[in-house]
């Protein structure tokens, strides 16, 4: 108790709080994060069940719809106009139309970690996720309460020696957000661009990586990274966690660890 008033008396409150103690600490405070459909987790081919019934994904997004890029201390966040269904993800394992929403990061503190979920033993460098939700539910709110309210695309970033040139045209707006409450406009931009050219993925039914981790998940983590240079990933890293009139603390390793898989089945579109 007498750390927890040390440290409100600096500020930290809610969630600054938790994340400032670290993932083990949240469910104190959102116990649905020691639930058993908990994200993000290891992939394992042994676990994994191939599901011919699964379809492939289509996205289809209108660059019309990107509005602003911002650093919320937490990622880099692209925020796009989900107003109505003009940037669309569908098929797969989902039973509609989900509206995309945004994208955001995670990454670590060098190059061999970063990426949320893991395969086979191995982290990547990063891991995108581009966040829709289910528009038969009257608003995003109301579908993060519902288990087929949301559908996350998550695509691993490599570190490589081919960097795929698409990834500039987000990085070269980090400069304006490079500390926290930052935010800058970010238009005419399809995250389209980013797939990679297989769209093999898993997937299964978990929860947001971030308090109050709600289980509404359907995850499509895609097999195939893509590629991005080291200096590209020094860029994220460039990114402060503080304010512009707070000390300077790199936004760094934002990503939770793998939780327990349970009982769930993660299914594979591909053998």
């Amino acid at each position: 108790h007498k750390y927890n008033s040390y440290l409100a008396g600096r500020g930290f409150h809610d969630l600054s709080l938790y994340f400032f103690l670290g993932p083990d600490h949240w469910y104190k405070n959102y116990p649905i994060a020691k639930g058993r459909r908990q994200s993000p987790i290891e992939i394992n081919n042994k676990d994994v069940h191939y599901d011919r019934s699964l379809l492939p994904w289509f996205a289809s997004y209108d660059p019309g719809a990107a509005k602003t890029i911002l650093n919320n201390g937490k990622t880099c966040r692209v925020v796009f106009d989900d107003s109505f269904d003009r940037s669309v993800l569908r098929g797969g394992p989902l039973p509609g139309v989900y509206r995309l929403r945004q994208l955001h990061f995670h990454w670590g503190s060098s190059d061999d970690h970063g990426s949320e979920h893991v395969v086979n033993g191995v982290r990547y460098a990063g891991e995108l996720h581009l966040l829709h939700w289910n528009p038969k539910y009257s608003n995003y709110l109301d579908a993060v309460r519902r288990a087929d309210g949301i559908a996350v695309l998550a695509i691993f970033l490599q570190v490589g020696k081919t960097p795929k040139p698409e990834m500039k045209r987000i990085l070269e707006e980090i400069n304006a957000i490079k500390t926290k409450g930052k935010e800058a406009p970010f238009t005419n931009f399809d995250p389209s661009i980013l797939f990679p050219k297989s769209h093999d993925y898993w997937t299964y039914h978990g929860s947001f990586t971030t308090p109050p981790c709600e289980e509404c998940i359907t995850w499509i983590v895609l097999r195939e990274p893509i590629i991005v240079s080291s200096d590209q990933m020094a860029k994220l890293r460039s990114l402060s966690k503080n304010a512009e009139n707070e000390p300077n603390l790199p936004l760094v390793d934002n990503w939770r660890p793998t939780q327990p898989r349970y009982f769930r089945m993660v299914s594979a579109s591909f053998l």
